[in-house]
């Protein structure tokens, strides 16, 4: 939010240098980007120093003794250029022959003495300005020049060569009451804090928002604006009415009533902080309602009364807020026409929807040169609901910044009545007495208990209740003292302060902001401990993380939130039962693709892949998360941990070496979880051929620990793939359940001393049947083995016509060791008879010499 200091000025005094005020500001939690000077003296030092605190000086500083106030007598056509003009200017001193080409100026020319002087912006020779005729903001001198015969030294200024704003379309046409020759810094120089607003302190959106927070770190005095209002037109009573339909949606909604008005430029001062504030002038009508948003927080809207009444027949309007009705459209005031949802709350007559309520007005009810009466609303609409409608409309405006954020319905009254005042001032219409005020469901303010000890407790300073009371009373709080306790009641602008134990956090963060968290000492936790208790789920999820990172992959954390279309790209692995298929779907989406909680982890990682495929030729990506079932009898979802596991590219990373550039197939996959199984101590692992329309026939197996099965792996179906922007190489991809995963590791297990006598080595070959599963036989193998078969390793798989068809030959490497002596020839023989004779007898299996 854009802050013009002369506008912050009428509500509060500045006891310190801007710099310091916006390092003041950002440790209360209202971070100042930039201050933006606009004429105002720029302060060397402290722009230094405000530098150094990472805040942004920028501006241009207007010299007193070159840019001031000028007042223009006469325009005379300059004699050799139909699109230039000479004017006769006076700065106070002499009079000047000044050329400009500014259009505003042409209804002027040739006229001869004007009845009233225009007063402008003027620059002399010599005075730094912008140069408006080059994009950006690129500084130039005057100088003296001859343009199409007519020296030419000085000139009358736009807003863009002055640094005010972008508009160069023609010069500025000051106030009546500007002084001639006065320093234009003097007359209307000011200053600009750009404030980054956050949610939680979204009250301060507004210029006397930001005073109050002023007011309160400097301990000064906040000067409210004044609500008062000129009535003198025939009383509203009886031409216009309310009706809520939803309370909730709508908890209050106001309307005043002003005649006569006359449709004109707001005064240039008006003009001026607008458009510092960010805001474009467009008429004193609309401009009023712009003036009185920005100054108090509290959004309005100008009808056009006489329109309403037309559509009412003749009759007084009825102004209604209500849901949408299917197939409703309404054309906005940016001219598009919308099909509304639902959801969306309108302002409607008995004709039908008028605007959007809370974010936009629409073009059949605007005020244009024509309106002479003006039905101005204020009203409080829900929060969350404005949200919903920016986002399906796609219709940010500054009304729905601060709708969508919480305004307090007691600024309903006070925005209205701003309102109407400044349109009476401006364009010399009648308000009429009194106002419409349907108020269904007051706000109840909570109340909250707090003690000096309990302040002294939570954040570590010692205060007296008196001191308190004294911080939060700077803030408006309405504050009662019991003796040490203090009972406090937010005050009536503010929506964000919560009950119980929460309030007390609230009532926390204030104190400490007004305080200054810079005075807060460090200080030792003073608290006891809580008991220290184990979380063996938990350290067990941490073990199978490092495992995996120690084998080489990377953690990814990807999204819980995604869409519909995204998530059928890829069949589920883990499929949800009827009951729970469908998803779980947002009610208020940040996009399009974050609407629905998702119900599989793989997509989300396959989707990580295709990002870093783009950068990087080898992943290796795993993620342990949750993914989201609909409930069946509880309210919130079920929420169900996995672990992926994406696998892509070469088997080594390239390095100075010669390192193994072929791709990563199936077995790499399955080596990482034998890998991650011994290391966690997991017994009782098998692996199954399995199928699934997610990966590729025959490179597809199932997990199954004992008798639970934890899920499917594989290499990733060919046409599956396509649905994603993956490279050539094959992609191995898994998904596993990690509960029963974490569930099957032992709270303890066996260790061994490392063996003091050595192992002895030998190799083995049979053949079997090609559907004997190497599994199977490394079973037996360690079966028949004995205690003193200490490892099992296949090293070669052969198939070929020396075996004969539908045979294949399994290579082991066996390592016998005891632990208390050393093996003989005869003990290593005498279990390699029984392995051989095992696998005889129960795989039908052969010896290979």
């Amino acid at each position: 939010m854009k802050v013009p200091i002369s506008w912050l000025k009428e509500f509060v005094d500045l006891s310190i240098p801007l710099e310091e005020l916006a390092h003041a500001l950002t440790m209360a939690g209202l971070e100042v980007e930039e201050i933006r000077y606009v004429g105002l003296p720029m302060p060397r030092a402290a722009a230094q120093a405000a530098q150094r605190q990472e805040i942004k000086i920028s501006g241009l500083e207007w010299d007193p003794d070159k840019i001031v106030v000028g007042a223009i007598y006469e325009v005379h056509p300059h004699p050799n250029a139909d699109r230039l003009v000479l004017c006769q200017l006076d700065d106070g001193q002499t009079i000047h022959t000044v050329l400009t080409g500014a259009p505003n100026l042409f209804p002027y020319k040739g006229k001869g003495p004007l009845p009233k002087p225009i007063k402008v912006a003027y620059a002399k020779e010599g005075a730094r300005i912008y140069d408006g005729h080059q994009p950006g903001q690129v500084l130039t001198t005057l100088k003296r020049a001859k343009i199409r015969g007519v020296e030419s030294y000085s000139m009358a200024c736009s807003e863009k060569e002055l640094g005010i704003s972008d508009d160069h379309e023609g010069i500025i046409f000051l106030d009546d009451d500007a002084p001639v020759g006065m320093p234009l810094a003097d007359y209307m120089g000011d200053a600009v804090l750009d404030i980054a607003i956050t949610p939680n302190i979204a009250r301060a959106a507004s210029i006397y928002g930001v005073a109050r927070e002023v007011a309160a770190i400097t301990a000064q005095p906040l000067r409210p604006p004044s609500f008062s209002v000129v009535m003198n037109g025939p009383a509203i009573e009886g031409r216009v009415s309310i009706q809520i339909q939803d309370p909730d949606l709508n908890p209050r909604f106001m309307l005043g009533l002003i005649e006569g008005v006359e449709i004109r430029p707001s005064p240039y001062q008006i003009q001026r902080r607008l458009r510092l504030a960010g805001m474009r002038p467009i008429n004193n009508i609309v401009d009023a309602t712009n003036y009185a948003m920005l100054e108090l927080g509290e959004p309005l809207h100008a009808f056009d009364y006489d329109k309403l009444v037309k559509r009412a027949d003749g009759k007084p309007p009825l102004i209604s807020t209500r849901p949408a009705r299917p197939g409703e459209r309404l054309v906005t005031l940016d001219n598009i026409e919308r099909v509304l949802d639902d959801f969306t709350v309108l302002v409607c007559d008995t004709a039908g929807p008028l605007s959007l309520a809370g974010v936009m007005g629409g073009a059949e009810s605007e005020v244009d040169e024509t309106t002479r009466t003006v039905l101005l609303e204020a009203a409080t609409w829900n929060m969350i609901n404005v949200r919903r409608t920016v986002f399906a409309q796609n219709l940010p405006s500054e009304a729905a910044y601060r709708f969508s954020r919480g305004v307090h319905p007691a600024m309903a009254e006070r925005g209205l009545l701003r309102g109407l005042e400044l349109m009476r001032q401006w364009s010399g219409g009648t308000v009429a007495k009194g106002i419409v005020d349907a108020y269904p469901k007051p706000y109840q303010a909570p109340s909250i208990s707090l003690t000096a000890a309990e302040v002294k407790r939570q954040l570590g300073i010692s205060l007296t209740a008196q001191e308190i009371r004294e911080l939060l009373e700077r803030l408006e709080f309405q504050v009662e003292q019991q003796g040490e306790q203090l009972i406090v009641q937010p005050p009536d602008h503010r929506l964000d302060i919560g009950e119980g134990v929460i309030g007390v956090a609230d009532l926390m963060e204030e104190i400490a902001r007004i305080y200054g968290y810079e005075r807060i000492p460090t200080t030792r936790l003073a608290d006891e401990l809580p008991p220290q208790r184990s979380d063996p789920l938990r350290e067990r999820e941490e073990s199978v993380r490092d495992v995996l990172v120690q084998l080489g992959l990377q953690e990814v954390i990807t999204y819980r939130m995604t869409s519909a279309e995204r998530e059928s790209r890829l069949p589920f692995v883990f499929e949800p039962p009827p009951g729970q298929a469908e998803p779980i779907r947002l009610k208020n989406p940040i996009s399009a693709e974050r609407s629905i909680l998702r119900q599989g982890l793989l997509v989300s990682l396959l989707e990580a892949a295709e990002r870093n495929a783009r950068n990087q030729p080898r992943l290796a990506l795993f993620e342990i998360g949750t993914v989201y079932w609909r409930p069946t009898t509880e309210l919130l979802p079920e929420e169900r941990w996995r672990l992926g596991i994406v696998l892509c590219g070469p088997r080594n990373p390239q390095g100075w070496q010669k390192a193994d550039v072929e791709y990563m197939d199936f077995y790499d996959l399955k080596g990482i979880f034998e890998a991650l199984f011994q290391a966690v101590h997991v017994q009782q692992v098998r692996y199954e051929p399995a199928q699934h329309p997610a990966f590729h026939p025959g490179k597809c197996a199932q997990v199954v620990v004992g008798e639970q099965w934890l899920g499917t792996f594989g290499e990733l179906h060919p046409l599956i793939k396509e649905r994603f922007e993956l490279p050539e190489a094959p992609l191995l991809a898994a998904e596993l359940d990690l509960l029963p995963l974490l569930a099957a590791i032992p709270e303890r297990y066996e260790v061994e001393a490392v063996p003091a006598y050595p192992p002895v080595l030998e190799d083995i070959a049979v053949i079997v049947d090609e559907e004997v599963t190497a599994e199977r036989i490394e079973q037996c193998i360690r079966s028949a083995g004995g205690k003193t078969l200490r490892a099992v390793r296949l090293f070669d798989v052969y198939r070929g016509e020396q075996i004969g068809t539908g045979k294949k030959s399994l290579a082991y490497s066996l390592t016998y060791q005891a632990q208390d002596r050393t093996l003989t020839d005869e003990e290593v023989a005498q279990s390699r008879h029984r392995i051989v004779r095992r696998l005889e007898q129960e795989l039908g299996a052969k010896l290979r010499s």
